[in-house]
């Protein structure tokens, strides 16, 4: 075993013809956001199935911050950060494994030579010790000569303990269930793999956002060397191809996603378009509006949604419409209170003053949708995002930036424009503003365009269906 930390929840009383794994990087049940409400909803949407929520976490310290579902059978805490796996014995034969490893990391990364050296890796890992092996002097040595650029010690010594972290979850005791589903790419893919080299189990992707791509543009301000950057951005492409490859169906979230799975080497033949879908219900329209201007942002605070982009749109917006007001619903996590404060900071530079408002975690989010007259997403990364349909259903006109599957999402209910350009967001959101004939009528396109296209009915039919045929092969 390892530090893995298992809470053992009250089986539910009915039998659930299925064991599911659900598999996430830092999501549900530990954090708010997107992908977690996608796991709630999965869960309770299924309740014939037992499910066992598997997280990748930073430290094994995390707490559930979800009610548990009745049929949540088990949750196990995966951290990447915490203390390392019990110390195994020493066992010949890495040096060959690790410099298959290494070869199959030369940029831009192999995902085919990756998978072939994986299964290799995961059971050395399953019966040594994995990570004194990756930084060992004889792996640091192999590293500094097998590298394609020249590495520095202590570059080297860095970019093997990333890599050393990274990859704990090949030390884990697999995990046992009839079908690995994973909400994403990325590390949860080595959780999902262990499974299928161990028992055979199928492994279902379902991928919010563009994992790929969301790395691409997270380590620009890394603090790291230009080399380790190199390195771990070729093992992140080499392991995402890899992962598409050895799943046995892929649910991409929009067309956007599934042209990024097939251009990383993904097999159409084994890929379902599963739009995110709601309940309509729980986000209704109201036919009243605030008495003054107002653009409401909903989600996590965060680089990924481009705030500043946002406020300096709504910067040229008060100088059309003085009396509008921007504001900004969702949590701020330890990680993003940086982030934070540089938009405060923004705030404050462009004179915005009151009239731009972060109001943190709403208790009801169909409360913050009828806050304002519009909602703005200026994201430079999406997969396709529950805050855009929600709103719709709510009878709110979108203005968005196009990125990842928010254009299939919105259609003509709104306005989408190229990311980070601020005056197209302004141009819009004036317009919506102003006009409220269109308002209103954009409004009415969005409800109706979420009640035939996404609802949550259709949705757990849909993966009601792709469980049922995976078991079946």
């Amino acid at each position: 075993m390892t530090s893995a930390e298992r809470v053992i929840l009250p089986k539910p009383a009915a039998t659930r013809s299925l064991k599911i794994a659900l598999i996430s990087e830092g999501a549900y049940p530990f954090h708010p956001g997107g992908v977690s409400l996608w796991c709630d909803q999965l869960i309770n949407g299924m309740p014939e199935h037992r499910f066992t929520a598997v997280a990748l976490t930073v430290d094994g310290s995390e707490r559930s911050t979800w009610a548990a579902p009745e049929n949540l059978a088990e949750v196990v805490n995966l951290p990447l950060w915490g203390e390392p796996p019990e110390e195994r014995r020493k066992l010949r034969g890495f040096a060959g494994i690790h410099a298959s490893f290494l070869e199959a990391l030369r940029p831009p990364g192999n995902p085919d030579a990756l998978l072939a050296v994986l299964p290799d890796m995961f059971r050395y890992a399953q019966a040594a010790d994995l990570g004194k092996a990756m930084l060992s002097n004889d792996a640091i040595d192999r590293l500094m000569t097998l590298w394609t650029e020249p590495l520095s010690l202590r570059d080297a010594l860095t970019a093997a303990d990333l890599l050393e972290h990274m990859l704990r979850p090949l030390s884990c005791a697999p995990i046992q269930a009839d079908i690995c589903h994973l909400s994403m790419n990325g590390l949860s893919a080595l959780v999902a793999m262990a499974a299928k080299w161990t028992y055979g189990t199928p492994i279902l992707m379902s991928e919010h956002g563009v994992y790929l791509r969301e790395r691409y543009l997270g380590i620009v301000n890394e603090p790291a060397p230009h080399s380790v950057k190199v390195l771990l951005l070729s093992f992140f492409r080499a392991l995402a191809g890899a992962a598409y490859r050895a799943a046995d169906m892929l649910a991409p979230h929009s067309s956007y996603n599934r042209r990024w799975q097939l251009h990383n080497g993904a097999d159409a033949s084994r890929m379902r378009t599963m739009y995110n879908g709601i309940d309509p219900a729980d986000f209704p329209p109201v036919e009243h509006e605030p008495d003054v201007p107002t653009i409401v942002f909903v989600g996590r605070i965060d680089p990924l949604k481009d705030l500043h982009t946002l406020i300096r749109a709504f910067h040229l917006v008060r100088t059309e419409i003085p009396g509008a007001r921007l504001r900004m619903f969702g949590p701020v996590t330890p990680a993003n209170e940086g982030y934070h404060a540089s938009c405060v900071s923004l705030i404050d530079e462009l004179g915005l003053g009151e009239s731009a408002t972060f109001e943190g975690r709403v208790p009801r989010q169909i409360d913050a949708y009828h806050a304002g007259h519009l909602v703005a997403l200026t994201s430079v990364s999406e997969g396709f995002p529950f805050t855009v349909v929600e709103s719709m259903s709510a009878g709110r006109p979108q203005v968005c930036t196009n990125v990842g599957g928010v254009s299939e999402a919105v259609g003509d209910a709104g306005f989408v424009v190229s990311p980070r350009d601020h005056a197209a967001v302004a141009r819009a959101c004036v317009k919506l503003l102003t006009d409220t004939p269109l308002r209103r009528k954009l409004g009415r396109v969005a409800r109706q365009r979420v009640l035939e296209n996404f609802t949550l009915q259709q949705w757990n039919d849909s993966y009601r269906g792709i469980y049922s045929e995976l078991v079946t092969r």
